[in-house]
Order: C-alpha cells, then structure tokens, then sequence
C-alpha cells in the first residue's frame, strides 16, 4: 500500500463519483450503530469514512481474514471507527470478532456471508437489530436455514451487482491477478472452470479472451446447458482433472475440488479459487504435503512425483493476491451498498422479519 493513505484514498473517492453521491444523499445517521461484516481494502474506505462522516457509530470484521489491508483497517480506526480485523487472524480471533460485534450492540448490520446473523440466531439473545444487508450469493444459501428475526435484503441478486460485478469483473481481475503472480500468460493451457454461475461464466470468458482454452464442469443441468449453448466443452470434473493446465473454481460451495480430484490433476496444474467461500479447494489435504513457495502466494505441493501449484492458499484470488475490482467499477457496486444502507436505517426497518431483495426504488437512484 502506498503509504500516502490521505492521497489514496483521495484518489479512490475521485475514481468513484457514484459512492460520493449515495453517501451524500444518507440522511443524518447519528444514533444508527452499524456492524459490518465485509472485505476491508481500499475500495470500501470511502463508504466507511462518509459513513462516519454521517455521524454512524461502526464496528468493522471481516468476511474473510486474507483480503484485509491493514493499513486502511488502522486508518478508518483513527478516524472513528472501530474494530477487531486484521490480515490472516487466525481462525479463534476470526470468529471471536462476530461475538465481539453482537456484544458492541448494533442496530444494523452490513454484510458479506451472513456471518453475524448465522451468530446471532445461535442464541435466543442479543442484540436487538432493525435490518440488515446481505451482499452474497453464499451468504444469502446460509440464511435459507434461517429464520430471521428482523429484515434482511439480498442485494447479490440485483442484476447491476450480478451482470457488473459478478459477470464481469471477477473474472478479469482473477486472470490479471494470475498473470502477476505467476508471470505466466493463458496462452496454450487448458483452462477449467468450476461452476458456471455468472462469476464462472465471467471467469470463463475472460480466460478464452486471454487466450485460454476453456473447458467448464457444472453439475446443474440448466447451467450445463448454458454453458454449451454459450460455445464451452462441458465436461465430467473428474475425467478432466488430468487434462486441465490451470483450474478455477467459482461455486461458493466447499470441497468442490476434492482430495481424490486432487489426486488425479495433471503436473504442473494452476489450482485458484475466485468464490466466496475459502474451502471450495481441499487445502488441509493438499498441508498434508511437502510444501515449497516459489512466488508469493503461490505454493507447490508435491503429489506422487508432481507438483500442484495452489494460489493464495485457496482463498478468493483476486483479492488476496491481488486487488480486485476496478475502482470505477467497484463504484456501482459501493453506490448501491451505500443506498441499500440508507434503505435500511429507513423503511426498509419497517418490513416484517424476513428476507426481500433490495427494492428498485432503494437503489437505482445511485446509478
């Protein structure tokens, strides 16, 4: 990180003109102690100093310990926020942040995995919240096993965060991530694509405009289908796994790519993983094994005479090993965060228990 934060964050907020407006547009939020449960980099910096620019109390944790950059975790703590996050904690401090964010008692929460949610409805206590935000599709599988005790608006399934963000720019930064990474190119490696949602379609497409050739395995039939009709090879996982040079994973489900998948891959295979979720990749089997690191975030395990190369460990590539989205078009996506934020201090707060998604008339206004 550069270490003029001020300058970089300036920068940012002058790259993401849609952010300005949602945050300028919050009504006065003095009163509203919202948690946050989100990935903490540069990108979300600004939604949080407007935030506390409105007069929000916030207490920061992260849905994922790897992507955290310490340096805007310690900048937005100078500037009012608090805190308990900071890059690679371990797994106990990890989930001890979520009790130490239900016991700062928040009216609202904002997040990334239902992590303080799934918390909180363990125990017939706590704190009393208003509404909530939910921003994944993973997180949004884990509160189906929930019954809310307050509203909570999905907005992953917006289609201006679905066919911006998850579309397209996943995927184009997992690929630029692995170019800089590896100091390797696409060019004349199998590339295989796990799960052929809309992150895995992005994925798919980009790695063929890298000059990949793309082969994608989805157990759904409907987008097994689609994928075919959208020109991929469709292909059982485990025949391909010894024809595959780089392999990605785009599920959001865990163990998607198995020990004994693991066993079967070719020499020399790429493995990353771009979902939610850090455990789609059998990583305690593959720790089981003699390690190496060549490169940064980048580790070789050696399987019965060949080597694996896992990246950034397993968890979500483009933002552990690398930086993301863009930051003009992360902007739409923080822009609708921002007035989803503004829907649930306010109406939003007057709905029943429930899950809903996020109104039309909540966001489009940021765009």
């Amino acid at each position: 990180m550069y270490q003029d934060f001020d300058g970089e964050l300036n920068w940012a907020m002058r790259h993401m003109p849609r952010t300005r407006a949602a945050v300028a547009a919050l009504p006065d939020l003095h009163g509203v102690r919202l948690a946050c449960n989100m990935h903490l980099d540069l990108k979300m910096a600004p939604l949080v100093a407007g935030l506390l620019g409105k007069g929000a109390a916030i207490y920061l944790t992260t849905c994922n310990p790897t992507t955290v950059q310490d340096d805007v975790v310690a900048w937005l703590e100078r500037h009012g926020a608090e805190a308990y996050a900071w890059r690679d904690m371990s797994e106990a401090d990890w989930s001890a942040s979520f009790d130490r964010a239900l016991d700062w008692n928040p009216t609202h929460l904002c997040e990334m995995g239902a992590d303080l949610t799934t918390r909180l409805h363990q125990s017939a206590s706590g704190p009393q919240i208003k509404a909530g935000l939910e921003a994944t599709g993973s997180g949004i599988n884990r509160l189906g096993g929930i019954a809310p005790r307050y509203p909570i608006f999905n907005w992953d399934d917006l289609p201006v965060k679905e066919g911006l963000h998850n579309r397209h720019m996943v995927g184009l930064t997992a690929w630029h991530t692995f170019f800089q990474t590896t100091h390797l190119t696409l060019h004349e490696k199998c590339v295989l694509v796990i799960g052929y949602g809309l992150v895995g379609q992005g994925v798919a497409a980009a790695a063929k405009a890298y000059g990949g050739q793309v082969i994608v395995a989805e157990i759904d039939p409907a987008r097994a289908l689609q994928a075919r009709y959208d020109g991929w090879a469709v292909v059982d996982l485990a025949a391909a796994m010894a024809q595959a040079d780089v392999i990605a994973t785009a599920t959001g489900a865990k163990n998607v790519l198995s020990a004994a998948h693991l066993q079967q891959a070719k020499e020399g295979v790429f493995i990353l993983n771009v979902g939610h979720v850090a455990e789609e990749i059998d990583v305690g089997f593959l720790q089981t094994l003699p390690c190496s690191e060549p490169l940064p975030f980048v580790n070789a395990y050696q399987l019965a005479g060949k080597t694996l190369y896992l990246l950034a460990n397993g968890s979500m590539f483009n933002l552990t090993a690398g930086y993301g989205d863009s930051l003009n078009a992360f902007d739409v996506t923080l822009a609708v965060m921002a007035a989803g934020i503004g829907h649930i201090v306010g109406v939003g707060a007057q709905q029943p228990a429930g899950v809903y998604l996020l109104p039309q008339s909540a966001w489009q206004p940021a765009l």
